[in-house]
């Protein structure tokens, strides 16, 4: 296709684009002193979909118990209970200090 007939496209079809097919950044970084290395941070950025994240093999939220309440069931009831009470506690000072709440959430 020639250059002249292509269109201009936007932020959003751009955007589209690397979420579906994935963009990989990849680098070293070395600090050196008199021919010593000092320091190497390896930096590795994966931009993409959920989607695609999931075919490529990519799926650490799965585990992570901050991401998933699938792996928060496996917390000890100590912990859980702990937290509850965590929330109550604050939920109390809330209402003490009549600061107005968020919209209720279901299940509560």
């Amino acid at each position: 296709m020639p250059i002249e007939g292509r269109q201009p496209q936007g932020l959003v079809d751009i955007l589209d684009k690397i979420l579906d097919k994935g963009l990989v950044v990849a680098g070293d970084i070395k600090v050196s002193l008199a021919n010593v290395e000092l320091l190497t941070i390896q930096l590795r950025l994966v931009i993409c979909s959920v989607d695609k994240a999931e075919s490529i093999g990519i799926n650490w939220w799965r585990a992570d118990r901050f991401y998933s309440a699938e792996a928060a069931k496996g917390l000890p009831a100590a912990e859980i209970d702990g937290m509850k009470q965590r929330i109550a506690a604050l939920e109390q000072q809330l209402n003490s200090r009549k600061i107005p709440q968020g919209p209720a959430r279901k299940g509560r």
